[in-house]
């Protein structure tokens, strides 16, 4: 359950901005929200507007990338590149993260300082009491060109920890050794259409990753071919073929392909789902990245959440996390959006706005940090009015 994230010198984001998803008392008691066992209250939604170039794609993919370093860094190359980079205004200074998040029933806080080269501070601390308490601290020593590495209670032999490479992270590489923590952390993975250079586009090796996935879970392949089916995209049905296709160096490899099918006066048809609309395409991906995380809870990184969809599916879509049928274990979802009308779904402590100012420098604020705004206030009109900034001047 994520409370909150945080992010310096990432991009277009030079100073520290600092995004929650806790609501306060004052939030409408509805299903657009939920309390945590530790009696914290959070949002199941969290839109991210602004302009073009704004910054809000990279405000976002600060998480997709510590999604990545957190749980998978240990698999890069040993001489690899840390994908990161900082704001020209900075370039030289190092990028700064941090998570809140609640597990097992404690507050947890993860920060990181790291540059394209190396990991420069890496901590994990718990909230055991009233304040938190480190679990592991890793920080460079210039003097030793090595890592000062203090644990309590984390469980790592401290010589496999001093080996941790520069640019993996410390929980990825305990996990490899069977550490419980790192272990539980590390399989907390963030459902996201983003890659450390951006949005993945609809392409035949996403349409085919996705097919395998709902192949493999009975649930999701047919949660997913009912929605698709309610959304009226003319489709009776989604048929999955396997096929084995062998590569230029002799290695032969399973693909999936999906067909939508097409019943008219009881014949059914049959097209390859690269040959349907964007429409369906999209709807078909975005499903992937999302049934899983409604089905055994977590958080979706989503950018341009309506993409290649028309602006009413957001509903669908959203009621999808609102609901207690659909989404039992209050998954969450952050989403970039440039349909606007979304603002007629959600209260101002759903939705953060980023602009960028004559510097090249990202801003982001809650709607609800705007003095003024009243909660029965029509969010739509007012920011459509230019009432709260973070508006294309053209």
């Amino acid at each position: 359950m994520l409370k909150s994230f945080a992010v310096r010198n990432f991009q277009s984001f030079h100073e520290q901005v600092q995004v929650s998803l806790e609501l306060s008392k004052h939030t409408p008691d509805d299903n657009r929200a939920f309390e945590t066992p530790l009696g914290t209250k959070l949002t199941k939604v969290l839109a991210v507007i602004g302009p073009n170039a704004s910054g809000k794609t990279t405000l976002i993919k600060s998480l997709a990338f510590l999604d990545w370093f957190i749980r998978q860094s240990f698999q890069a190359k040993v001489d690899a590149s840390i994908p990161l980079v900082s704001h020209f205004g900075a370039a030289n200074e190092a990028s700064e993260f941090e998570i809140e998040f609640e597990m097992d029933g404690k507050n947890w806080r993860y920060r990181l300082v790291a540059s394209e080269t190396r990991v420069y501070s890496e901590h994990l601390y718990c909230k055991l009491t009233r304040a938190f308490s480190y679990v592991f601290v890793r920080d460079w020593n210039p003097t030793s060109l090595s890592y000062d590495i203090k644990q309590n209670q984390f469980g790592f032999l401290q010589k496999e920890a001093e080996r941790v490479r520069e640019n993996a992270s410390l929980l990825s590489t305990a996990a490899q050794y069977q550490v419980p923590l790192a272990m539980k952390i590390c399989s907390m993975q963030v459902f996201t259409n983003m890659h450390v250079m951006g949005r993945h586009q609809i392409d035949d090796w996403q349409i085919f990753g996705a097919s395998a996935l709902y192949s493999a879970d009975d649930h999701l392949r047919l949660a997913m071919t009912k929605l698709l089916k309610s959304w009226d995209l003319g489709l009776s049905g989604i048929r999955i073929e396997r096929q084995t296709v062998t590569h230029a160096n002799g290695d032969k490899e399973d693909i999936f392909i999906p067909f939508g099918l097409h019943k008219v006066n009881d014949v059914e048809h049959s097209i390859m789902l690269k040959q349907e609309s964007s429409g369906t395409q999209a709807a078909y991906l975005l499903l992937s990245r999302l049934l899983p995380v409604l089905t055994s809870g977590g958080v979706a990184v989503i950018d341009e959440l309506e993409a290649d969809l028309h602006p009413h599916m957001l509903v669908p879509i959203l009621d999808l996390f609102y609901s207690q049928v659909t989404n039992p274990h209050n998954a969450q979802i952050i989403f970039t959006c440039h349909s606007i009308e979304v603002l007629s779904l959600l209260h101002k402590a759903q939705v953060v706005l980023v602009e960028k100012d004559e510097n090249c420098q990202s801003k982001a604020w809650r709607l609800d940090d705007v003095k003024g705004i009243r909660a029965d206030d029509n969010l739509y009109a007012k920011y459509m009015g230019g009432s709260y900034g973070a508006i294309p001047q053209l």
